[in-house]
């Protein structure tokens, strides 16, 4: 048998009805991809980004493009 342990965290936000005051609540969230992180040094035009998993790395370059992605056809 599997055990799966899951933890979250909740934030609690208490008001006071009986003040009128406009109240902004706001939390951080997933902020996904780091764009710094994708290597686009030989990036040509229209490069697409794609997983390259020889360098563990996000790419851009001359492999994929609009026009390699299609054969024939209009991206």
């Amino acid at each position: 048998m599997t055990s799966v342990n899951i933890t979250t965290n909740k934030n609690t936000v208490t008001v006071d009805e009986d003040n009128s005051s406009v109240i902004t609540v706001a939390t951080q969230g997933p902020q996904g991809a780091n764009a710094a992180l994708i290597n686009v040094d030989n990036a040509i035009n229209k490069s697409v980004v794609y997983y390259d998993s020889a360098s563990s790395s996000l790419k851009a370059d001359a492999t994929w493009t609009v026009s390699t992605l299609v054969f024939g056809g209009d991206f």
